[in-house]
């Protein structure tokens, strides 16, 4: 199953119309009095090093050949290169205009100081943003959550439309983990937000599973878009040989299992320890946990506690240096805790496909996610809170998987073919074409498959590996059953009927 059909309200398209990395603005420039105006609203924006901030990043400078786009951001949480920035006021990165607001910023870790960062970005960002000129078109994210109030009130001060930009849904996603109580004040607060999300012109999600929500929650559907978040492909490449990252970290003998990204609250971390304890005999696997979150402190504290040599943790890494990082691992770990699956999709999923690095996923078997992976072959899929069988996971891709290039290919090939920057920036500027002229709905979207690219079904794996379109019984019963997982033994994945 293709890509389009997981993420299912995207219809097929046509590479040939792709436009190349290097090459983002198709459309001729209309005058200046005639570009509309896009104005962003989120906290995290250019230097911050997490995810978000990195892909508003990359959509605004894209947006910039067809629009005249502003955002109003806030402080960077991380700004590993110390990159200078104007910290409050107006500036330009790029040919986007950037109003720069102060908020404060305690530590995530803490629940009231994140609350206390939320609210002080609301009240400067509502400052800022009701006193700009008139845009044509308000999009909010949801780092904060809150945002999608700002942006109602929005709509109705400047009488403009309105898209709803969610990363994540709230205050589901808090509910779920724990971190707010399912009482009168979070039910008044799903009511503000469902109100929001309803009147938004058009709400983004980033999977099917999210767009589920927004219809249960009562959102019509022909207001509610499936895009995935994207990798910049022609920058994130695999970097298998010769690389400075893994030599740097004096790695390049070992069997790395990476995780890069939020060491954050939603992806239950702590069961990797536990498989690294597990396999703390097995001296030529390292763990490397790459990024920093709120998480960080108390796993590094599990870490010490257990004396757990095979795991190391790295700060986060600049963008210029990422595609060596990710291609520095020999296995990517993706775990997400099965409370939060149908509130957020990981971004971090599609950089290690364009590394070309096989991954493991820790996921609900009925999620989007581990259907994408199972489904295209680019990983296995565990069960999540099962330590035993990531362990498993991982020695089978150390020990016994005669295909692991084969994964790592058709990672790479997802990538280029489903999730490269300009096929989601080009969905992206079709949306909003549609926002702005209702009657342009109709245009053919942009496809993610054509006849310039390399089709799975084309090549044949060599004889005892997985071929592209197999089951995931097919895998299991590749692997010999063994009882006791040690160099030289091969075990089951018990029986995963995903």
């Amino acid at each position: 199953m293709r890509a389009d059909t997981v993420h299912g309200t995207q219809p097929r398209m046509n590479t040939n119309t792709k436009q190349k990395p290097d090459d983002r603005h198709s459309r001729q420039p209309e005058s200046p009095e005639k570009v509309k105006r896009i104005l962003f609203v989120n906290r995290s924006y250019y230097p911050d090093a997490e995810a978000t901030g990195q892909l508003l990043t990359q959509l605004c400078e894209d947006l910039t050949g067809d629009f005249h786009v502003t955002v109003v951001a806030g402080q960077p949480n991380y700004n590993p290169q110390q990159v200078p920035f104007r910290r409050t006021g107006r500036d330009t990165h790029n040919g986007v205009e950037v109003r720069r607001v102060w908020n404060t910023q305690f530590r995530k870790s803490s629940f009231l100081g994140r609350a206390i960062n939320y609210v002080s970005f609301l009240l400067c960002a509502a400052r800022v943003t009701l006193l700009l000129k008139r845009p044509d078109v308000v999009i909010v994210e949801s780092d904060p959550p809150l945002l999608c109030l700002l942006g109602s009130l929005l709509k109705l001060r400047y009488r403009t439309r309105l898209v709803v930009y969610l990363q994540d849904i709230y205050p589901h996603l808090a509910v779920a983990l724990g971190k707010l109580s399912d009482n009168w004040l979070t039910r008044l607060l799903e009511h503000w937000f469902t109100a929001a999300y309803r009147n938004a012109d058009r709400v983004i999600v980033l999977s099917q599973d999210m767009r589920d929500v927004m219809l249960e929650a009562g959102v019509q559907p022909e207001k509610v878009d499936v895009i995935p978040n994207w990798v910049d492909a022609a920058h994130i490449t695999p970097v298998k040989q010769d690389n400075r990252f893994r030599a740097e970290q004096e790695l390049d003998d070992r069997f790395i299992v990476m995780y890069s990204g939020n060491l954050g609250l939603c992806q239950g971390l702590e069961g990797v320890l536990v498989a690294a304890e597990q396999l703390q005999e097995r001296t030529d696997i390292m763990f490397l946990l790459v990024g920093d979150g709120a998480a960080k402190q108390r796993l590094v504290g599990i870490a010490q506690k257990r004396e757990l040599k095979n795991v190391r943790f790295v700060d986060y890494q600049p963008l210029s240096r990422l595609a060596e990082s990710l291609s520095a691992a020999d296995l990517h770990l993706i775990p997400l805790d099965p409370r939060v699956i149908r509130y957020m999709m990981p971004s971090k999923l599609y950089g290690i496909l364009a590394s070309g690095t096989p991954v493991v996923t820790l996921a609900a078997e009925q999620s989007e996610l581990g259907e994408l992976v199972r489904q295209e072959q680019v990983g296995v899929t565990v069960t999540p809170d099962q330590p035993e069988e990531l362990a498993e996971a991982i020695l089978w891709f150390a020990d016994w998987c005669d295909d692991r290039k084969g994964f790592g290919q058709r990672a790479r090939e997802l990538a280029l073919d489903a999730f490269d920057r300009p096929i989601s920036v080009a969905r992206f500027r079709l949306m909003l074409d549609q926002v702005l002229d209702p009657d342009s709905a109709n245009q053919p979207q942009p496809t993610r498959e054509g006849p310039d690219r390399p089709h799975d079904s084309d090549t044949q794996p060599p004889a005892g590996t997985c071929p592209p379109t197999c089951t995931q019984q097919q895998i299991e019963t590749s692997i010999q059953p063994a009882t006791v997982p040690t160099p030289g033994t091969a075990f089951s994945l018990k029986d995963q009927t995903t």
